[in-house]
Order: C-alpha cells, then sequence, then structure tokens
C-alpha cells in the first residue's frame, strides 16, 4: 500500500512538472514599436516620423532589430518620392515599449531643438513603415 501511493505521486508529479516547465524561447520577438528620423548634412531640416507599431518586425537574440536598414530605406524613398528630398541620412529608433521609445525620441527632439538652425518636422502620417523584406 505504501508503495502504491508513492508510485501514483509519482505518476501525478510526472505529469504536472512537464506542464509547468517553461516552454523553450522564440528565437525572434515579434512586434516593435519603430520611429524614423531622417537630417541632411546640406540642410537643416529634420524629420520625425509618429511612433509606429508594427507586429510584422522582429527583435533577434541579440536585441537588435531585424531587417533594421530596410526599414530606414522605406523612409527615405519616402522622402525622396513625395517631398522630393535628396541626400538625407535616415535611421530609425525601436523598443518593445512604446512609452521607452517615446522618452528616447523625446530626448533626441530637444537636442536638435536647442539648436536654433535647425527645423525639426514631422513626416506626414500616412507614411507608415511595412514588413520589412529580407534577403539572403
Amino acid at each position: 500500500m505504501k508503495y502504491l501511493k508513492l508510485l501514483c505521486l509519482l505518476l501525478v508529479a510526472s505529469a504536472i512538472f512537464p506542464a509547468l516547465a517553461k516552454s523553450p524561447k522564440d528565437k525572434h520577438k515579434y512586434g516593435v514599436y519603430i520611429t524614423g528620423v531622417s537630417a541632411s548634412f546640406s540642410d537643416s531640416l529634420v524629420y520625425f516620423t509618429n511612433i509606429q507599431y508594427v507586429d510584422s518586425a522582429a527583435v533577434d537574440d541579440k536585441d537588435l532589430l531585424v531587417g533594421r536598414a530596410e526599414y530606414s530605406m522605406q523612409l527615405k524613398d519616402y522622402l525622396e518620392s513625395n517631398k522630393q528630398l535628396k541626400n538625407r541620412t535616415c535611421f530609425v529608433y525601436f523598443n518593445r515599449k512604446k512609452k521607452n521609445l517615446q522618452k528616447e525620441i523625446n530626448k533626441l527632439k530637444q537636442k536638435y531643438q536647442k539648436n536654433k538652425s535647425v527645423v525639426v518636422l514631422d513626416v506626414n502620417p500616412e507614411f507608415t513603415f511595412k514588413k520589412a523584406e529580407l534577403y539572403y
């Protein structure tokens, strides 16, 4: 009887422990808040996009945005085709939390606005980041 109870306890424990164990982490964490910034060395205009949630964007295991060059090229192409702004340097900021990204962008905007010769403008809200097409 004693061994039967012990055997039942082990059987129940063997069914419960695997269910409670952590599942392996996904290689990528999907869903990222992204904003873009565009500046040029030849003029004093700096453009900021609004913060956008891109559910197909991923962060790899080193906490880097997968396809970040593609996202900055999307902004560059938009400004060249719609605003006729050539030779712009575009870069993206990202974070998994919108509040943290907003804080980072506010600091960056304040730095630009301290310089009275720089004009900070917003990109038209019609611009949206699309899923990055990765080519290997």
